[in-house]
């Protein structure tokens, strides 16, 4: 029965001035879509209790922030005492606005400051607003601490990318024999593992998982199979998922998504069609998974085919992102003015993102007239975007036009952008290391450059040529060489040849994409050493193995270089 139904039999039958009566009604209605006539119900009660403001409170904490935190201060006004309950719910209003309206005081005023209920909300709150300091004083002082207390802790943690703390808390957690973890905790451990890119922490978890049994649910295998890919272990996440009793459709996009980012492009594929076999219809996540796949593949023909299908087989409109995906799928295979014309057709305005992505094309296929119409597409919608203008003058530099580089890089002076410095971490035992270009910080930042200029002059007997169009200015040959030698991800792959005396697969974190310098670099490196190296930049995984790579030599602003021939530096 509806809640205008109930309202008029209330009304019918002279009920409904009965505070019990609306307040069974009061509780039905408590739903976004029945918010009005919540209202409606509460302004006919003639002495609204506590318990009935914190129905209202609750219902719009939700989806209505600012209503919920506005009754909060009627109630007060109206000389109604907020109890354990009320506070809680405010709590999650004012985090929505990042607001803090004086609650702590009000906290500990009202007396609830060993209450653990609130207790765990002021800690969830102040995540929240990003006052990880606050969140852990609270949680120190927390007298009984119960799982919500520690979930709430660590989630505060990971949210504020502090993972490397989250899992300490998490070790902490252990030692106290009363609090155990639940699904909903190793998930968010999980996250921070893939966002720390981590793979022995992150098999250290699983383990854990395995240990304590936990059943490999949807969501905890999801996401097992999210982190293993972000930790360059793909084939980790084909296990778990192989291993799933129970699959819906984010597992299907989690493991297609995973596959198309580590360059198993016809995998991914595969895996999509099999997942329609099974029943599953794909979300625009999934199909932003499969296109960034048929993108990195080559796969023209596939890629158009799934596109349509959006629209011709799920009645859905494709979005800016699967636009974006076929741009990058035309542009990566030399299709520029096609991918242009797709652009001024979208039926809506694009992105910068995609403005960028097709000049990302532009300069690795070194199409300079097309390029600069697309920079000035960049200049009207994002003119502060540092890459743009570094990718736009990497294409002057291709075509030894120096006198246009320089004018872009003036301009970028201009405008006061400072190109973002990369930098790449590499994990040894428990602690990170971390390469800045062209920085001295490292302690042994002149063992590791002394050894990079030898390997480097090893290398050039086996092929290995600096790329230097890829030098923002022009000056000497030599000077060129020097600039590219000391780039962060050269840094960290020398160190790892030197600590690393196994075989190991050497995993390298970067914070930009790779250029196409460092990764012909890497790829005479992984044949010379015979080595594997994972290197995961903004946007996908490189593996790199026995001169080859898995991206198929697409490099930002760089040039396809032809396979490497088998040679072998003996160390």
């Amino acid at each position: 029965m509806s809640t205008n139904s109930t309202l008029a039999r209330l009304i019918k039958t002279g009920h409904h001035n009965r505070t019990k009566s609306l307040r069974r009604l009061l509780l039905l209605a408590a739903e976004p879509k029945s918010s009005h006539h919540a209202l409606s119900l509460f302004q006919l009660m003639p002495y609204p209790r506590t318990f009935d403001w914190n129905i209202l409170i609750r219902a719009h904490a939700h989806f209505s922030p600012s209503t919920s935190i506005s009754l909060f201060s009627t109630m007060r006004l109206n000389g109604v005492i907020p109890d354990h309950f009320t506070l809680p719910f405010v709590l999650k209003a004012c985090a929505s606005l990042r607001i803090e309206k004086g609650l702590h005081s009000l906290v500990l005023k009202l007396g609830f400051c060993n209450d653990t209920f609130v207790q765990n909300a002021m800690i969830s709150f102040y995540g929240s607003c990003g006052s990880v300091d606050r969140a852990l004083k609270v949680f120190d002082e927390s007298p009984a601490k119960d799982l919500v207390s520690w979930s709430s802790m660590i989630a505060c943690y990971v949210n504020n990318a502090f993972e490397y703390e989250a899992l300490a808390l998490f070790q902490k957690m252990q030692l106290t024999d009363s609090i155990k973890p639940d699904e909903i905790m190793l998930i968010t451990l999980l996250s921070a593992i893939r966002s720390l890119g981590d793979l022995e922490l992150g098999k250290w978890v699983h383990k854990f998982i395995e240990r304590k049994a936990f059943e490999l649910s949807v969501r905890l295998g999801t996401a097992l199979i999210e982190m293993y890919s972000r930790c360059a272990s793909i084939d980790d996440s084909i296990k778990v998922f192989d291993e799933m009793p129970v699959r819906n459709i984010f597992t299907w996009s989690a493991l297609i998504n995973g596959l198309a980012v580590h360059g198993r492009t016809r995998k991914a594929v595969e895996l999509f069609y099999k997942m329609k076999e099974n029943g599953f219809q794909p979300d625009f996540v999934t199909f932003n998974g499969v296109l960034v796949a048929c993108s990195h593949g080559g796969l023209i023909e596939e890629g158009f085919r799934v596109f349509n299908s959006i629209k011709n087989e799920y009645n859905m409109e494709p979005k800016l992102e699967q636009y974006g995906c076929m741009v990058d799928l035309l542009g990566r295979a030399g299709l520029l003015y096609e991918a242009f014309e797709l652009v001024n057709r979208m039926p809506a305005d694009p992105s910068p993102i995609i403005w960028r992505t097709l000049l990302g094309a532009c300069v690795n296929h070194k199409n300079l007239l097309l390029a600069e119409k697309v920079g000035e597409k960049l200049q009207e919608v994002d003119p502060s975007h540092d890459g743009d203008y570094v990718l736009l003058s990497n294409v002057y530099g291709g075509k030894d036009k120096w006198v246009e580089k320089e004018r872009v890089l003036n301009l970028m002076g201009e405008n006061r952008i400072s190109k973002r410095p990369g930098y790449s971490l590499i994990t040894m035992g428990s602690v990170v290391e971390k390469f800045i270009a062209g920085d001295d910080s490292h302690p042994q930042s002149e063992e590791i450059k002394t050894f990079l200029a030898s390997l480097i002059e090893r290398l050039r007997v086996v092929g290995y040529s600096p790329v230097k169009s890829i030098v923002l200015f022009d000056v000497e040959e030599e000077e060129k060489e020097h600039n590219l030698m000391y780039h962060s991800e050269k840094m960290a792959v020398a160190f790892a040849l030197l600590k690393f005396k196994d075989n190991r697969t050497i995993r390298v974190m970067k914070n930009i994409r790779i250029c196409c310098d460092c990764h012909s670099f890497i790829k005479h490196v992984s044949n010379a050493f015979n080595r594997e190296i994972i290197i995961r930049d903004r946007n996908r995984f490189h593996h790199f193995s026995k001169g080859s790579c898995s991206c198929r030599d697409y490099c930002r602003g760089g040039i396809r270089i032809p396979t490497l021939p088998s040679v072998r530096i003996l160390s």
